[in-house]
């Protein structure tokens, strides 16, 4: 009950706004405060993953049923997972996407966008052998199914997994149906344990990859964006060679290299915000910093 008490406390402040100098300190002790015990809650919490696999059975027909295996098992893993008719919908353009910004950053950039900590991408492709056997309608299946699990903060490499399996079947679908989960199967249960553990050891905020993420949320115009954009350029003493990862749905997301700790940099925000713009700190945790603009009084 404190810790929550102290949460809200400062948020609470952190809405009041900034008032002078003074005003300011107050702010961002409130800041600090709340922020501390977000950042040991992320350490525990499970990840929110998406997923993103392109699974066809026969070599060409669409299907689904390793994606379905795969969420059952971070489900009962207690891992939340993005909306995949959402997903769905915008398979083509993701692809794309991860096919012209490189793999693992392209991975972490899409992710990002979906509010994901971890994107689980890959390929299950099963295919029935050219001959039957012994002049029967029986023959075998053969499915392989890859994975790479990527943490969208930092864009690291949390898993990558490759299983092959090969199944007796009589019909095509169900052969090829019985193949992708088989691999399937073998895949999720190597790599599940792999990247939750490397979720739960995380990264540091300013350590092993010297990179931090920054989501500022309602900037709903271009003159927010580059006021945004301007005062993080501006915080020399507490980031280094600033770039826009994405800009989406009045999404901004920024990627820096922290000269300080991730509570100093959240109350540099607060202290130095925006031209005729105020900040509000959500979430400060390991290897990223969420935050939301607001127009100044």
């Amino acid at each position: 009950m404190p810790m929550i008490r102290r949460r809200r406390e400062g948020w609470r402040a952190v809405r009041a706004g900034a008032c002078g100098r003074a005003r300011g300190a107050a702010l961002a002790a409130a800041v600090l405060a709340a922020a501390s015990g977000s950042a040991a809650a992320t350490a525990t919490r499970p990840p929110k993953v998406m997923l993103l696999i392109d699974e066809r059975n026969l070599g060409s027909v669409p299907t689904a049923e390793v994606e379905a295996l795969v969420g059952e098992k971070l489900l009962a893993a207690g891992v939340e997972l993005v909306d995949q008719e959402m997903v769905r919908s915008s398979l083509k353009r993701d692809r794309d996407l991860m096919k012209l910004a490189g793999e693992a950053r392209g991975a972490a950039v899409v992710g990002l966008q979906y509010g994901a900590d971890i994107l689980v991408s890959g390929e299950a492709v099963a295919k029935p052998s050219a001959r039957r056997i012994a002049e029967s309608n029986l023959r075998t299946f053969e499915a392989t199914v890859t994975f790479r699990a990527v943490r969208t903060d930092n864009a690291v490499t949390l898993a990558t997994v490759a299983r092959t399996a090969s199944v007796f079947g009589l019909d095509d679908t169900s052969g090829g149906s019985k193949a992708l989960k088989t691999a399937g199967e073998q895949a999720v249960g190597e790599m599940l344990p792999k990247m939750l553990d490397g979720w739960r050891k995380g990264t540091a905020v300013g350590t092993d990859t010297g990179k931090v993420i920054l989501k500022a949320s309602g900037v709903d115009q271009m003159w927010k964006l580059n006021a945004v954009n301007g005062a993080l350029e501006k915080m020399a003493d507490g980031l280094a060679n600033v770039q826009m990862l994405s800009y989406m749905a009045g999404l901004a997301v920024f990627e820096a290299q922290p000269k300080i700790a991730g509570a100093k940099i959240a109350e540099q925000l607060v202290l130095n915000p925006p031209e005729k713009l105020r900040v509000q700190v959500l979430n400060v945790s390991a290897g990223e910093i969420q935050f939301r603009v607001v127009p100044a009084p």
